[in-house]
């Protein structure tokens, strides 16, 4: 081989080892392009200062970081096995995963395939030092997602204790009003009903067939069936209080 096909395929080779792709993600559905945008401005300027050539751009809009079930990321780990770029480029560490066992099955992929993941924002070295301020970083990533779900499902009880309504469908037996939870009293009749019957052991079913001969609709203005009752006509998505107590006294549903 001539030293100037040897020199072609070398600087072939290591320019080969600046490809990168662009992975950005928000979370929530509240959350505007822009954060995308600025995601992607960033990620670009630090990419041109550090020389790394940008092929492609992987987005996924309001997609959580808890798991890994998003379309365009697994898009991306796909193709890395086509080894047509060398980094994944990252606003932060946390764009790319929430979750610790996550992060780590899927960094071990693109290191197989010869790609490492790059945060934009986060200096991290090679060094020993730097792998473990990497863990660090996402441990309180996934401790920061975990805290947040927990605040607000805290805040979520706290409404509906109030008697709020924080989305949803209304529950038979309940009517929204102002923002409120208001009891239907027409409804509330029937709710008693059903539950005084369940506790004599009357069946779902039996239940369902009497509401509906007596005109009774559900919430959804449809026939009574056995999981309106037991799941979402009643209830709403029951508690497993609510449906332990359904299957202990109304027996067999069939």
């Amino acid at each position: 081989m001539s030293y100037s096909k040897t020199k072609a395929r070398t600087k072939a080779t290591a320019s080969a080892r600046n490809n990168a792709v662009i992975y950005a993600r928000y979370s929530s559905s509240s959350q505007q392009e822009q954060s995308i945008d600025g995601q992607i401005r960033v990620i670009t300027e630090f990419a041109e200062r550090q020389g790394y050539r940008i092929i492609e751009t992987y987005i996924d809009k309001a997609m959580t970081g808890t798991n890994d079930d998003r379309p365009d990321f697994q898009r991306m780990i796909s193709a890395s096995f086509r080894k047509d770029f060398d980094y994944v480029i990252v606003y932060k560490l946390d764009r790319f995963s929430r979750s610790r066992y996550d992060s780590a099955v899927h960094k071990r992929t693109l290191r197989n395939n010869g790609v490492k993941v790059i945060s934009a924002t986060e200096s991290i070295s090679d060094t020993p030092e730097g792998i473990m301020f990497e863990s660090i970083i996402e441990g309180y990533n996934e401790y920061y997602s975990a805290e947040l779900s927990a605040k607000v499902r805290r805040g979520l009880k706290e409404s509906r204790i109030k008697g709020n309504f924080t989305g949803g469908f209304p529950l038979y037996g309940y009517d929204i009003v102002n923002k409120k939870w208001i009891i239907n009293e027409r409804e509330a009749e029937n709710v008693r009903k059903i539950f005084t019957d369940c506790a004599r052991g009357v069946l779902i079913k039996n239940i369902a067939a009497e509401l509906n001969e007596q005109g009774h609709l559900s919430k959804q203005n449809t026939p009574w069936t056995i999981n309106s009752i037991s799941k979402n006509g009643v209830s709403g998505t029951p508690s497993i209080e609510l449906s332990m107590f359904i299957k202990n006294s109304c027996g067999s549903t069939a």
